[in-house]
C-alpha cells in the first residue's frame, strides 16, 4: 500500500488517539447540518410570521396592511373600526391559532415517540375524546333537564368542579394513561391504534348521553364547541391558554434527552440510568396538559398532531428531540394559522369548520405517512 494511501489513515489513527476526530471531519458535517436546520427554521418563522399577518389582513373586511401595523403599533387607523376588528376579533384568533398549532404538534410528537407509533396524536388514540368529555361534564350539566337526567348527570361529573381546563386535562391524562397501559401489553402498532379509536368512540358514547339529558341551549353551544374554531378565545383568556401551553411545552423541552433515549426501546433508556415510568408520567402530563387546553379552549383539533411532527422529521432530517420540538411548533403553528385562513374563507361572510379545513390540509400528510409505513414494512418510521 502506497504512502498516500496510508497516511490518511494514520492521521486519523492519531486523532483517535488523541482523543478527538480530524478536523476534516469534524466540522465539515456539522457546519452542512447547522446551515440546513438554521435555514428551515427562519423560512418557518418567516412564513409563521407571513400567515399571522394575512390572518389580521384577510376576512370578511379587507384591511391594508400598512393600517395593521399601525394598529399594532399603537397608532391610529384611518377607520376607528379597523382598530376593533384587528384588536378585538382578529389578534386573538391568530394568537390562539398559534398557541393551538404549536400546542397540538408537540402532543402529537410527544406521542409518536411515547408510544412508538408513527400515527399516534391526541385526536386518533382518543384524548380528545376524553378532554371532550370532561368539557361535557363541565358544560352539559349546566342545562340538564329534571330527572333521570339530572340524576345521570350528577352522578358522572365528579370533574365539574375542576373548571373546563382542568376537566378537560384530567380526561385527556386519563385516556392516556390507559392507551399507555395497552401499549406496554401489546407490542402491535394496528392493534393499539384500532383501540385507540375504540376507547375514543366508546368516550364519544359517553359525551352523546350526556348531550342527549341536556337542555337545547347546551347542547347548540356544545355543538358548536365540537366544530372546532380559534375564534372563541377572548383576549382576557389569552394569558392562561399561553401559560398553560408554555408549562405543557416546557415540560417536554425539559424531558429531550428522554424522549431521544426512548426512540431506542425502554430498555436502552433504562441502561442510561433513566427512570422509564416516572419520564412517561411526566410527558404524559405535559401531554395532556397541551392537548387539554387546546381542546377545551378550541374544540377537538384532528389531523394536526400527526401532520405537523412528520412535516417537520421531513424538513429537518433528523429525529433529535432537541431539534423537533421547536420545529414542531413552528410547523404547527403554519399549518393552524393557514387552515384558520381557509376556514375564514376571505373576502366572504361564510366561516367552515375548523376540522374540515385541517382535514384538506392533514389528510395528504398522513396518506403520506400510510404510505411510508407500507414500504417500511410497518412499525415506527420517521
Amino acid at each position: 500500500m502506497t504512502e498516500a494511501a496510508t497516511r490518511p489513515r494514520r492521521d486519523a489513527g492519531r486523532a483517535g488517539r488523541a482523543g478527538r476526530t480530524p478536523a476534516r471531519v469534524r466540522t465539515s458535517p456539522q457546519r452542512l447540518v447547522s446551515a440546513r436546520h438554521l435555514a428551515v427554521f427562519t423560512t418557518l418563522g418567516a412564513g409563521c410570521v407571513a400567515l399571522f399577518l394575512a390572518t389580521l389582513v384577510w376576512g370578511s373586511v379587507s384591511i391594508p396592511v400598512n393600517e395593521v401595523v399601525a394598529i399594532l403599533t399603537g397608532q391610529e387607523a384611518s377607520r376607528g373600526t379597523w382598530t376593533a376588528i384587528v384588536l378585538d376579533l382578529r389578534l386573538p384568533r391568530a394568537v390562539t391559532a398559534v398557541l393551538a398549532g404549536s400546542a397540538m404538534a408537540l402532543a402529537g410528537l410527544a406521542m409518536q415517540t411515547l408510544f412508538r407509533n408513527a400515527l399516534a396524536e391526541p385526536y386518533v388514540l382518543g384524548v380528545t375524546a376524553g378532554a371532550g368529555v370532561g368539557v361535557g361534564l363541565v358544560l352539559l350539566p349546566q342545562g340538564a333537564t329534571a330527572g333521570l337526567g339530572a340524576t345521570l348527570l350528577t352522578a358522572v361529573a365528579p370533574l365539574q368542579g375542576l373548571g373546563v381546563v382542568g376537566a378537560a386535562a384530567a380526561g385527556a391524562f386519563a385516556v392516556l394513561l390507559v392507551m399507555s397501559a395497552v401499549a406496554a401489553r401489546v407490542q402491535n402498532t394496528v392493534i393499539v391504534l384500532v383501540a385507540g379509536m375504540m376507547f375514543g368512540a366508546f368516550l364519544t358514547a359517553i359525551t352523546n348521553v350526556l348531550v342527549y339529558f341536556a337542555r337545547p341551549e347546551a347542547v347548540v353551544a356544545f355543538t358548536h364547541w365540537q366544530f372546532g374554531s380559534f375564534q372563541g378565545v377572548r383576549t382576557g383568556q389569552l394569558p392562561v391558554l399561553a401559560g398553560l401551553v408554555v408549562l405543557g411545552a416546557l415540560i417536554l423541552a425539559m424531558s429531550t434527552k428522554q424522549l431521544n433515549a426512548s426512540l431506542l426501546g425502554e430498555r436502552y433508556a433504562q441502561s442510561m440510568g433513566m427512570s422509564v415510568r416516572r419520564f412517561r408520567i411526566t410527558a404524559m402530563a405535559g401531554t395532556a396538559l397541551l392537548a387539554g387546553a387546546v381542546t377545551a379552549y378550541a374544540g377537538p383539533i384532528a389531523f394536526l398532531g400527526i401532520a405537523a411532527p412528520h412535516l417537520a422529521r421531513g424538513l429537518l432530517g433528523t429525529t433529535d428531540h432537541r431539534l423537533l420540538i421547536p420545529g414542531s411548533a413552528l410547523v404547527g403553528a403554519a399549518i393552524a394559522l393557514a387552515a384558520g385562513l381557509f376556514a375564514q374563507l376571505p373576502g366572504t361572510d361564510a366561516v367552515l369548520p375548523l376540522n374540515a379545513a385541517l382535514a384538506l390540509l392533514g389528510a395528504p400528510v398522513v396518506l403520506r405517512v400510510l404510505l411510508r409505513i407500507n414500504r417500511t414494512g410497518g412499525g415506527f418510521s420517521v
